[in-house]
């Protein structure tokens, strides 16, 4: 099947009365992130050397993560005609790197650099359907819808090569699941921090805390519980546990409290 294309998004039913704010603010960041799909597909290639069937793969997820950022800039370009994205990029790319310069993954085995994958797609994926769900803008919504049903093939993609390596690497579940929550915890990261920053704040000088605070209050407050109750069993599967077993109602309900009080708590100090 072929992949959608940016002319296939009806950019003229753009609605500007219907842009919220903060939500461009987020959009220029993810599309920041998005766009730098090649240095991943770099590192990823550089820990699966001797794999030519994945490292064509990450090829192919890196241009679908590029294009992804395109779409986003594009839409953050009819919500703010100042924005100006090869400037942010600019600064976004020489101000944060990925480490791409290795021949091993930072996870200790390719079997755990997949699971990160999964996760990281799990929460990309739930994202994006959480502020499709809840933005009013009919362009970003419809931006929104293609990159999660994207990021959600992407994990099904990760997690089948996943199973493969497996086979040779025997990590078990403990292990899996040691990285996927480490993996989770990584997501209040420089990254997105930078991004955020990058793209909303140049003349201001970059406070990691602050700008990490700014972006998780704005994003974290578009999750509904399903889109968590969903990203719980996509995690327990990429961990090799049972997604819809026992765990999977306790963790969903701590998350959803967890979320709710780390939102509280954002905007309470953003205020």
């Amino acid at each position: 099947m072929a992949h959608w294309t940016l002319d296939q998004i009806p950019w003229h039913d753009f609605e500007a009365a219907k842009v919220d704010p903060d939500t461009v603010k987020l959009v220029k960041a993810a599309a920041l992130v998005e766009y730098n799909g090649g240095d991943y597909a770099t590192y990823l290639n550089n820990v699966f050397h001797d794999d030519d069937g994945f490292q064509k793969v990450a090829r192919a997820w890196a241009l679908e993560e590029v294009q992804h950022g395109a779409a986003l800039a594009r839409w953050a370009k009819l919500a703010d005609p100042e924005f100006d994205f090869d400037a942010a990029f600019k600064r976004f790319t020489e101000g944060y790197k990925i480490p791409i310069d290795v021949n091993a993954s930072v996870r200790g085995s390719r079997s755990g650099e997949l699971v990160a994958r999964c996760i990281v797609e799990t929460g990309t994926s739930s994202y994006y359907a959480a502020l499709a769900e809840s933005c009013a803008e009919p362009v970003l919504q419809a931006v929104c819808r293609k990159i999660a049903a994207d990021e959600l093939r992407h994990y099904k993609l990760f997690y089948t090569h996943l199973q493969r390596y497996l086979e040779r690497e025997r990590l078990g579940a403990w292990g899996r699941l040691r990285i996927a929550l480490s993996r989770i915890t990584e997501s209040e990261d420089d990254e997105l921090a930078f991004a955020y920053y990058a793209a909303n704040h140049a003349a201001e000088p970059y406070e990691r805390r602050r700008f990490s605070s700014a972006y998780a209050r704005r994003a974290y407050a578009y999750y509904r519980p399903a889109h968590i109750q969903r990203g719980i069993a996509m995690v327990l599967k990429a961990a090799g546990l049972d997604p819809q077993g026992f765990l999977h109602k306790p963790l969903s309900n701590f998350a959803i409290w967890f979320m709710r009080r780390r939102v509280a708590k954002l905007s309470a100090a953003g205020a």
